[in-house]
C-alpha cells in the first residue's frame, strides 16, 4: 500500500485522485474484487458501478470528502447479486464510522452540538442521533453479563415522579453493573429473579438497610453480606450526637465543639484534645459515652485483619457492645448486635461502598447536564455508557 493510499485509514482502497479546494476531495475505488458473500465463489463479474459520497474525518480545518466507486457484482456460480462491502463504512450512511466516532468522542468530551454543527457541518439532530447510536452500541456490548463476584448495592434518587433507583456496582473492577428503578423488595423482585449469574456472587457490600439485607438473603444465596464502614461509623456518630443533644442542648449548637466531637480522637491536635477534655469534664456521663464511642470507632476502622487476629478482637468488641446495652445508647447496641456478622466482616474485606457513592455523584452530574431525565431507560443507557464500560468501541 502506497503512503497516499494509507492516509485514508480504510483498508482495501486505492486512491485515484485528490483535489484540494474548500474541502479535500478524494476519489477512491476497491483494490480487488470480493468473493461472493452468498457462496464464497471467486468467479464474479462487475455488473454496474455507482458513486457514494461520504464525510471522512478532518485534516486540520478541512473536511475530507470521500468519493467512492462501489461495484455491483454478479456471481456466475449462484447467479446472485451483491454490492462491494468496505471495512469502516456501513451501508446507506453518508459518513464513515471514523467520522461518526470523531463526532461522538467530541460531543462526549463536552463540545456542544452547536459547535459541532459549525466545525463538522452536520445538523444538531444528526449529532444527537449519532451519539445515541454509539451509546446503544456500548450498552449492547454490556448486555448478557453475569453478576460480579463482589457486588455493591445502594440507592439514589432519580426523580420526583419515579422515586428512587437501585445501583449495582462491580466493586472489584470499579464499574456500574446495572441500574434499576425502585428500592423495595416488591419493585426489585422481578428484576432480580431474572438476573443472570446470581449464584457466583460471593460478597455484597451495603449500608445498614434491612430491606437490602432481606433481598440479598433471598436472591443471592451464596453471598456474604458486608456492612459499609462509612455508614456504620456514621450511625454511631448520629446516636452519640442525639445523646449529646439530650444532655446539653446548648453545647450541641456550638459548631466548634461539634467539629471536635465528630472527629476521631487520634486525629485531634493536643490543643484540641485539651479544649475537648475541659468541656467533657463538666459532664461525666457524656464523657464516658464519648470515650466509649471513640473506642468503638477504633474497632470499626480496622480492616485487612487476618482470621486469628479478628478472633482475638471479637471478644473485646462484644464486651464493648454489652457496655452500650447498659448505657443510654441501648438502641445503638441493639442495631450493632443485629448486624454483628456483616460488621465483623469489615475487618476481613477492604471493599466499601465508597465506590458506589462516587458513581452516584457522577450520575447526578449526568442528570444535571441533561437537565433531568424523564425516561428511566434513557437514563440507564447513559449511566451504563459512562460508568459501566471501559473498553474500546468497535471501529469497523
Amino acid at each position: 500500500m502506497s503512503p497516499i493510499d494509507s492516509i485514508l485509514g480504510l483498508p482495501g482502497l486505492v486512491v485515484q485522485e485528490v483535489k484540494r479546494a474548500q474541502d479535500i476531495h478524494v476519489w477512491a475505488a476497491p483494490r480487488r474484487h470480493l468473493a461472493c458473500i452468498h457462496c464464497a465463489c471467486t468467479r464474479v463479474r462487475i455488473k454496474a458501478t455507482h458513486r457514494r459520497t461520504l464525510k471522512h474525518t478532518r485534516q486540520g480545518n478541512q473536511l475530507l470528502v470521500l468519493h467512492l466507486s462501489v461495484p455491483k457484482y454478479h456471481c456466475t456460480d449462484c447467479n446472485r447479486y451483491f454490492r462491494h462491502r468496505f471495512t469502516g463504512i456501513r451501508p446507506r450512511l453518508r459518513a464513515t464510522e471514523a467520522y461518526r466516532l470523531e463526532v461522538f468522542e467530541a460531543h462526549e468530551g463536552g463540545v456542544s452540538q452547536r459547535k459541532l454543527r459549525a466545525t463538522h457541518r452536520i445538523g444538531s439532530a444528526t449529532v444527537e442521533r449519532w451519539y445515541q447510536s454509539f451509546v446503544k452500541q456500548r450498552v449492547s456490548e454490556l448486555s448478557g453479563r453475569a453478576c460480579p463476584q463482589v457486588l455493591g448495592i445502594d440507592e439514589h434518587f432519580f426523580s420526583r415522579k419515579k422515586g428512587y433507583a437501585t445501583t449495582l456496582v462491580d466493586l472489584k473492577n470499579h464499574k456500574v453493573f446495572d441500574v434499576t428503578l425502585g428500592r423495595s423488595a416488591a419493585s426489585l423482585h422481578g428484576y432480580l429473579k431474572r438476573l443472570p449469574g446470581k449464584e457466583q456472587v460471593r460478597v455484597i457490600v451495603m449500608d445498614l438497610s434491612e430491606t437490602y439485607r432481606r433481598i440479598a438473603q433471598q436472591h443471592f444465596p451464596n453471598a456474604m453480606i458486608v456492612a459499609d464502614r462509612f455508614h456504620v461509623i456514621r450511625l454511631v456518630n448520629q446516636h452519640f450526637l442525639k445523646l449529646w443533644q439530650q444532655h446539653d442542648p446548648d453545647g450541641r449548637k456550638n459548631r466548634g465543639l461539634l467539629s471536635l466531637m465528630r472527629r476521631h480522637r487520634w486525629k485531634l491536635t493536643a490543643i484540641q484534645k485539651e479544649r475537648l477534655h475541659r468541656y467533657l469534664a463538666q459532664m461525666p456521663v457524656l464523657q464516658a459515652l464519648y470515650f466509649a464511642k471513640q473506642q468503638l470507632n477504633g474497632f470499626l476502622v480496622l480492616k485487612s485483619l487476618k482470621a486469628k487476629r479478628a478472633q482475638k478482637m471479637l471478644p473485646k468488641f462484644l464486651a464493648l457492645i454489652r457496655q452500650f446495652e447498659q448505657s443510654p445508647a441501648k438502641a445503638l447496641a441493639a442495631t450493632l448486635l443485629s448486624w454483628l456478622e456483616p460488621i465483623v466482616r469489615m475487618w476481613r474485606f477492604t471493599k466499601s461502598n465508597g465506590i458506589t457513592e462516587g458513581f452516584h455523584t457522577k450520575m447526578e452530574m449526568l442528570s444535571r447536564r441533561a437537565f433531568g431525565f424523564r425516561n428511566f431507560e434513557n437514563y440507564r443507557m447513559r449511566v451504563l455508557a459512562q460508568c459501566g464500560w471501559n473498553g474500546v468501541i468497535n471501529r469497523v
